[in-house]
């Protein structure tokens, strides 16, 4: 069962979900892209993806990597590979030309993402971070450094590494105690240890930049006291710097992708950004991370699907209710197959359309002409960010679960690929800030921290395709709903400090089925455009009706859980 790239939906989202040409006519940096050029890319990217990632997925899990006298090996073929995303010019896709990039928008990197990480998220792991480390040194590193470090990154000469959680320290940062002492020439001495670092060591590339959150000898206490610092494997003179791999970590998933544990002993770094203001410098990378995440529950959800649709088809047990009696049917005729196989298909390609559109958010805020609505779309996209990380890390690990269950024992060996995509999938429910922390984030700093502002935002766009038909009345429906629930939970905090606390699990996920309901609405309008005859315009059809008519009531139940929130916890006391 060979991973392919859904290059069909992904161009319609492209051409018809975000009409992506004409909106990139309006965008001066983005005005000579056509679809065409779009297409050319991803197709290349698909054919990189299938013929030379996915391949080494199962055999890269197997044999995972070592640490030999100091140095991190990855599994075979995972170096050539990276020569091969280089020499492709795959690192440059989405950054400036001015830079040595190539200048094209994110929607088209986000697609590219999502490729990388269904053929292969081990891998795609060393180059997950890059462009995040790309925008962060943009924004804020010296002429110096930049001149020094992007051009490398760009090219893909050099891999960057994102380092914060400490063996004390994860969702904390304030406890990180990593420290920096200044040399007097412009470097600082940086000393600590930090852990599960991604790429933290390897054999894809010569250099490595680490960038590492630390404390100056004069730091405040607590987060406000956080310097960013680029920690260099290898300094000018030639001389490795004093960074270190002490282990490797042996994980569930993502088996071929290096976790290390790095020690630092007074190697020398240069200050990103001001003193002191690590955290604004480092949360460039980290937005930027989170949405590649979002897109990896994204990519499992896509693998799953294929993965199980081609084995329902195959298999056959029992005679299927409504079927012509006789032989066993394909198990993809059985309701209780076909259930499965629906959802799986709706809620892949209801985030793929939302996913992309909160990387076409965040082009707009780049590149369009019109400074109202440049800063329209970066409200949008923050506040998109925390709802696709948890929502499509959650349907990833959960559909990869499902999927599962379409191959029955035999999904339970390793002889099928879906048991490592469930492997792989749970991570991403964790790192780049858990689903628990983007929760707390979405409902009590991007809603109540506002006022509610950029939600209202939303809401407007929400409410555009609340037009005729019965999906628009169920979206409108749904639109009013939040209004409400978002004027309880103010009400609701404003007397109860810890509720937002307890609610807001439950208010990210009602959003995002929010967000799923705009998708397959707006999907509706959508396929007007599409030949009346043709097999893709029935098939959105038929999940939308799925979805509006199987999976919203998932909304429902999450306003009651909302609501049930309103009643204080009780505290858990020690068992034993």
């Amino acid at each position: 069962m060979p991973w392919k790239a859904p290059l069909a939906d992904m161009q319609f989202v492209l051409q018809h979900w975000l009409r992506a040409e004409q909106a990139w006519q309006a965008m001066p940096p983005y005005a000579d892209i056509d679809l065409d050029l779009a297409t050319q890319v991803l197709e290349e990217a698909a054919r990189f993806s299938e013929q030379v990632l996915a391949p080494l997925n199962a055999p890269g899990d197997r044999q995972g990597c070592r640490l030999d006298d100091g140095d991190v090996r990855t599994p075979e073929g995972f170096a050539a590979a990276y020569r091969a995303y280089v020499e492709g010019g795959w690192p440059a896709l989405a950054c400036a030309p001015e830079l040595g990039g190539q200048g094209l928008p994110q929607v088209l990197d986000a697609a590219l993402q999502e490729m990388l990480f269904a053929s292969n998220h081990a891998w795609a792991m060393y180059t997950g971070i890059a462009h995040g480390a790309y925008l962060c040194l943009k924004t804020h590193a010296s002429d110096e450094l930049q001149a020094r470090y992007l051009p490398g990154i760009v090219s893909g000469e050099t891999l960057p590494t994102m380092c914060l959680t400490e063996p004390q320290a994860g969702s904390d940062l304030g406890l990180l105690r990593c420290r920096a002492e200044p040399m007097g020439d412009g470097r600082y001495a940086v000393t600590g240890n930090k852990l599960f670092i991604s790429g933290g060591d390897h054999d894809l590339t010569h250099d490595i930049v680490h960038l590492v959150l630390a404390r100056l000898t004069d730091a405040p206490a607590g987060s406000r006291g956080l310097s960013l610092l680029l920690v260099p494997k290898w300094l000018d003179d030639g001389q490795r710097n004093a960074v270190y791999c002490d282990g490797l970590e042996h994980k569930l998933g993502i088996r071929g992708s290096a976790t290390c544990a790095l020690r630092f002993e007074g190697a020398s770094g240069w200050l990103v950004g001001q003193a002191h203001g690590g955290l604004a410098a480092m949360f460039v990378m980290m937005n930027s991370a989170r949405l590649h995440v979002g897109l990896q529950g994204l990519a499992h959800a896509q693998a799953a699907w294929q993965y199980a649709s081609a084995y329902a088809w195959e298999r056959r047990q029992m005679n299927a209710p409504g079927q012509v009696k006789g032989a066993a049917d394909p198990i993809h005729l059985h309701p209780a197959m076909r259930r499965i196989l629906l959802e799986l298909r709706v809620r892949t390609e209801g985030m793929r359309a939302l996913g992309y559109w909160a990387a076409h958010w965040l082009d707009i805020a780049d590149a369009s002409a019109d400074l109202a609505q440049r800063a329209k779309a970066s409200k949008l996209a923050a506040l998109l960010t925390p709802i696709i990380k948890a929502v499509f890390t959650d349907l990833g690990f959960n559909l990869a679960s499902k999927a599962l269950q379409v191959f029955g024992g035999y999904g339970y060996t390793c002889e099928f690929a879906i048991e490592q995509t469930l492997r792989d999938s749970r991570i991403a429910m964790i790192y780049e800030g858990t689903n628990e922390v983007q929760a707390n984030d979405l409902l009590l700093r991007k809603v109540l921290g506002d006022g509610g502002e950029g939600f209202a935002l939303l809401l407007v766009e929400l409410r555009q395709e609340t037009g005729a038909g019965e999906e628009g009345d169920a979206l409108r429906r749904v639109c009013d709903t939040l209004e409400m629930v978002l004027a309880k939970v103010q009400l609701s905090a404003a007397d109860d400090p810890e509720y937002p606390y307890r609610a807001a699990g439950d208010f990210l996920q009602l959003c995002g089925t929010a967000l799923q309901a705009y998708a397959w609405a707006r999907t509706c309008r959508c396929i007007q455009a599409l030949p009346v005859d043709a097999p893709q315009r029935l098939e959105k059809q038929e999940s939308a009706r799925y979805f509006f008519d199987y999976l919203l009531p998932d909304f429902d139940r999450q306003v009651a859980a909302i609501d049930a929130a309103a009643a204080p916890l009780p505290f858990i006391h020690q068992p034993f």
